[in-house]
């Protein structure tokens, strides 16, 4: 098939879960735009690459570009619904803005691959990049998240997970490119594990063990489940592909959250529902055991556009 009609998705953005993940957080340094254009297409077909070479241990990942260095970067043209993070605060819920340049997202079932490629990325941005933040992801027990929960049950699956996080001919210009949300939250674990399970099973609106949904009628309007699942006016989900994993070390632990969808609209609305709550105030009280410590807006366009753009 032609490129031109079908440009190639980053792999990363919808692949099945992982074992290990490495997040990569750059700021660009000044002036060096037109080194960084070529740069970022030979580190996203690089990744791409490895797929193949590495493929046994099922490695993928994905170059996205910062809301805020977008059109430093590429001024030509922007995604339509690309825009800075949407910061939210009410009372003690805090949803902070903290941007980041570019972001490289890798995963793979073997750890040492991982430390490998994200080395040899960081050789290629070498003088052009500062790495701003780092953290190691991982799969923690049979896809819980540190809260002992089943994590990502609500993702679409097969075809539909490209059909949620791909664009298609409603912004032509970057079709198969993808909105990325990243927030890092920081568990309160010794708060949380003091909980009665079943308070906390009340405060997620499933089963822990088990991973079953409560009924409608009985989730809390307070419940995670019941603050994300959203219809739009036509009634229809409105969904998110998350690639959220566990991270961190004893001292500092929590969820690397990772939304990616055709649309920014659909995370934006997420968010409000779980800080700002419906009109009655009714907020996610998930909210009271974790910490978002940033939150990063991001694109991800095809390999194609970043070839032609380099």
């Amino acid at each position: 098939m032609d490129s031109q009609v079908m440009p190639r998705e980053q792999l990363g953005v919808c692949a099945e879960g992982n074992l290990h993940s490495v997040y990569l957080m750059f700021n660009a340094n000044d002036g060096v735009d037109s080194q960084m254009r070529p740069c970022v297409a030979n580190v996203a077909q690089y990744i791409h690459d490895l797929a193949d070479q590495f493929a046994d241990s099922a490695f993928n990942g994905f170059v996205a570009v910062g809301a805020n260095y977008w059109d430093t970067l590429y001024p030509a043209a922007r995604p339509c619904q690309l825009k800075p993070f949407p910061a939210m605060n009410q009372e003690n819920r805090d949803a902070p803005a903290i941007e980041y340049d570019l972001f490289v997202h890798i995963r793979c079932d073997r750890f040492d691959i991982l430390h490998l490629v994200a080395n040899e990325v960081c050789q290629m941005f070498e003088g052009l990049v500062e790495l701003v933040d780092e953290e190691r992801g991982f799969r923690f027990m049979d896809s819980r998240d540190l809260t002992g929960f089943v994590d990502g049950t609500e993702n679409p699956k097969g075809r539909s997970r490209q059909d949620v996080a791909l664009i298609g001919e409603e912004d032509a210009a970057f079709k198969n490119g993808s909105y990325i949300h990243v927030q890092k939250f920081a568990h309160n674990l010794s708060k949380w594990n003091r909980l009665p399970e079943k308070k906390q099973e009340d405060i997620i609106g499933r089963t822990k063990a088990e991973n079953i949904e409560y009924a409608s009628a009985d989730k809390p309007l307070t419940s995670h489940i019941k603050r994300v699942n959203l219809k739009d006016d036509a009634g229809k989900s409105m969904e998110i592909l998350r690639q959220s994993m566990p991270y961190g070390t004893v001292k500092e632990q929590g969820l690397m959250f990772i939304s990616t969808c055709r649309n920014s609209v659909n995370f934006e609305k997420m968010l409000e529902s779980m800080v700002y709550g419906d009109n009655e105030g009714n907020h996610d009280h998930l909210l009271h055991f974790t910490q978002a410590l940033t939150g990063s807006s991001f694109f991800a366009p095809s390999l194609d556009f970043l070839d032609k753009s380099a």
